[in-house]
This record gives C-alpha cells, structure tokens and sequence, in this order.
C-alpha cells in the first residue's frame, strides 16, 4: 500500500473512532441527565455558567457550530424551563443577552452530579495518563476542524 493509501486509511480510521466514540458519549450521557435535560441544553448551560458574562443568540451560536435557528430553538427552551434569561441588549435593544438563571445554575450543578461519575470512571478505566496524553491531539483536531468551518 502506498504511502498516500496508507495516511488515508488512517485518518479514515481515527475519524470512524472519534464518531463512534462521540456517539456513544452522547448517548450514554444523555441517558444520565436528569429528565427533560437534553445534552445540547446542559452544553448552553455549562458555557453559561463559565462565561464572565451575557452572551448573545449568535454568539452562541458561533461557539457551538450551529446555525442561528437551531441556538434560538435550545434556547427557547431552557428559557421555558426558566434555565436562561433572554433580554434586550442594554446598549443596542434591537440584539437580545442570555444569562444564566439560578434555577439554570442548580439544573446544570444536577446535571454534572449525573454524568461525572460516568465520565470519570471511563477516563480511570483507560488511565489518566493515556486519557491527558490524547487531549493536545483532539483538541489539535478540533482547532484545525473549527478552522475549515
């Protein structure tokens, strides 16, 4: 096999792993969320609760990939659920601000109770010193992904 047909296979098989691998993540982390959570929402959540500040639809939008549309659905309803406040943009009112709520915070606190155990104990089961070895190379990925999007 040439050395061309070699690098494909590779690369072929890495990313057939990292689909599989993000599939069943997500599966089995959604399962554990308490009901009602769905994982996009407690992802809005998480960087919410980590932000220094509002942030707004398109902003948001931009940190998770996804069109307008789909960030103004999620957060729809974890405004529903009385997760987020949506608001008007003080110095601009034609833009909206997201923020946290306390009850945003408590659900997202819930929902780390749920899946940390699980996340941890795959992360000992393969080894902490594999699973730190592979994190500057996915993350190497993800920038290099996010930069051809």
């Amino acid at each position: 096999m040439s050395d061309t047909g070699a690098s494909e296979t590779l690369s072929i098989a890495l990313f057939s792993e990292i689909f599989m691998a993000g599939q069943l993540a997500r599966n089995t982390l959604s399962r554990a969320l308490p009901k009602g959570m769905e994982l996009s929402h407690f992802s809005v959540l998480n960087h919410l609760a980590h932000a220094s500040g509002p942030r707004s639809p398109a902003q948001l939008a931009r940190a998770f990939h996804l069109t307008r549309g789909a960030m103004t659905n999620t957060l729809n309803k974890l405004e529903w659920a009385g997760h987020v406040h949506i608001h008007p943009d003080w110095d601009d009112a034609r833009r909206k601000m997201v923020t946290i709520s306390p009850a945003g915070l408590a659900a997202r606190d819930a929902a780390l109770q749920a899946i940390t155990p699980i996340i941890a104990d795959i992360v000992a089961s393969i080894g902490t010193d594999k699973a730190r070895a592979a994190l500057p190379v996915l993350r190497e990925m993800r920038e290099k992904l996010g930069e051809k999007s």
